[in-house]
């Protein structure tokens, strides 16, 4: 894992959830059970398939130039 990678937060892990109620919006780590907030970052990041994907496009990309 990269420290520099732009990727790398709560909102594009496979753990992270919303969780919504009247009025409310709460977001949590469902691997850690912590209430956290999109921006953080923790060392159990593990990002989506869909975040994966753009980091490989990005790194590709900037191979080749």
């Amino acid at each position: 894992m990269e420290a520099d990678n732009a990727f790398h937060c709560c909102a594009t892990c496979i753990h992270f959830r919303v969780e919504k109620a009247p009025g409310v919006v709460t977001y949590r780590c469902s691997r850690l059970t912590y209430e956290t907030r999109p921006d953080y970052r923790f060392q159990c990041w593990t990002p989506t398939e869909r975040v994966r994907r753009l980091m490989e496009t990005r790194q590709q990309q900037s191979r080749s130039e």
